[in-house]
């Protein structure tokens, strides 16, 4: 039998348990499991040079939970661009400004990278159904990488998910399920599937490594800099398994010695209609109260509840970034100019993580000559209305891919 080289740690209490096998959150006290690899050896700078001759996310398996010889489930994600924003930098008084694209992945987002990884562990556990509540993308990725393996998947959305969104839910065979509420409501619904049906819960941070894809974002920014941090990075942040799998991966590639340089200032941004996170950071909490009635137009940024708030706030403080919220019209606004200006069709999220960098920037926050990373999590046209689009014989309410 093979032995795992990796082990569990609760992100509350330390408590620790085998990797082996299916796991939610800890049993202790609820809060999520992270990655830990005690039994391996830590990446060599051969091993780093090795790297640039692989392809994609899973280029950086000395990182990740794989075993050698183990084939992931994956689609190529992986390897977004990393641009210079000359024109938008100069408009905001920002001579080092960068975007990275996460809107060219196979399924239009971000979210492909925590999904491969998730589906990846388990199945190798054992698990042949899944079912996760999604503000958008996520049940994007989860449906794509699915019907890769050859799995079943169950998503639960908000009615008023983006309908582009749930036309490509439905292209993958994702069951879907459209609900009145948020996607607290969804998890909800989620986790009652799961308990009667055995379903594996992929909901953010219900399972540790949906994460670990994330901190690929972290790895891959690093290589594109030639193994050298930006010194601020600026992460629409809803669930925030992206923001602190980054932080996670930074601390790695520092310990392993294939970065030298301090850890960037990690930089929160939400909308004004959704802000649990900024409001904590605020007030200095340790953890975020559920925002009450949220509504954004950026559907990502939609979690009135991220199961990981104190986690997300941990890396804001040791990071000693911040945390700020922009109005529906400003990220809008940022995300129009951002394609008229630089060709870069962005999520409203990433029209987010620019307004964001505007006002961090009036504030004094941003140095005009740091160098600023600014993440765009998906493709803007997953969010636009398409006319052209038919709707389902059964009601109206998915639209037919």
């Amino acid at each position: 039998m093979t032995v795992l080289d990796w082990e569990l740690v609760c992100s509350g209490c330390d408590a620790r348990r085998s990797a082996e096998g299916l796991a939610t959150v800890c049993p202790e006290c609820g809060q999520p499991w992270l990655v830990r690899y005690p039994g391996r050896q830590p990446p060599s700078l051969t091993a780093r040079a090795e790297v640039r001759r692989g392809q994609g996310m899973w280029r950086y398996r000395p990182f990740l939970p794989l075993l050698p010889g183990e084939e992931p489930v994956t689609l190529g994600e992986g390897d977004t661009p990393l641009l210079p924003l000359p024109r938008t930098g100069r408009r905001l008084g920002l001579s080092d400004l960068w975007i990275k694209d996460e809107g060219t992945n196979p399924t239009g987002s971000f979210k492909a990278r925590g999904l491969s990884a998730a589906l990846t562990r388990a199945l190798a556990a054992g698990a042949r159904s899944f079912v996760l509540p999604t503000a958008g993308n996520a049940g994007v990725a989860a449906s794509a990488y699915a019907a890769r393996a050859g799995a079943a998947v169950r998503v639960y959305a908000p009615r008023s998910t983006p309908r582009p969104i749930l036309a490509q839910i439905a292209l993958f065979g994702g069951d879907l399920q459209l609900l009145e509420g948020h996607i607290g409501d969804c998890g909800r619904a989620a986790r009652e599937w799961s308990a009667q049906h055995g379903a594996v819960d992929l909901s953010t941070l219900r399972e540790p490594y949906r994460i670990e894809g994330k901190k690929t974002l972290g790895l891959e920014l690093a290589m594109q800099f030639g193994w050298s941090l930006p010194d601020a990075i600026i992460y629409p942040t809803g669930g925030g398994t992206g923001l602190i799998g980054m932080w996670k991966a930074f601390d790695e590639l520092r310990q392993a010695g294939w970065v030298t340089d301090p850890p960037p200032k990690m930089f929160t941004v939400q909308s004004t209609g959704c802000a649990p996170i900024v409001r904590a950071f605020e007030e200095r909490a340790a953890h975020a109260t559920p925002w009450t009635n949220p509504w954004t137009v950026a559907s990502g940024l939609r979690v009135p509840g991220p199961l990981g708030d104190r986690l997300i706030l941990r890396a804001l403080a040791e990071s000693g970034g911040g945390a700020v919220a922009v109005t529906d019209d400003e990220l809008m606004t940022e995300a129009a100019e951002l394609a008229r200006t630089e060709g870069i069709d962005c999520s409203p999220e990433g029209g987010a993580a620019v307004a964001a960098a505007r006002l961090l920037r009036e504030r004094g926050d941003l140095h005009p000559e740091a160098r600023l990373v600014v993440f765009n999590t998906g493709a803007g046209w997953l969010y636009r209305s398409q006319e052209e689009l038919a709707t389902s014989p059964a009601g109206g309410d998915i639209p037919r891919p």
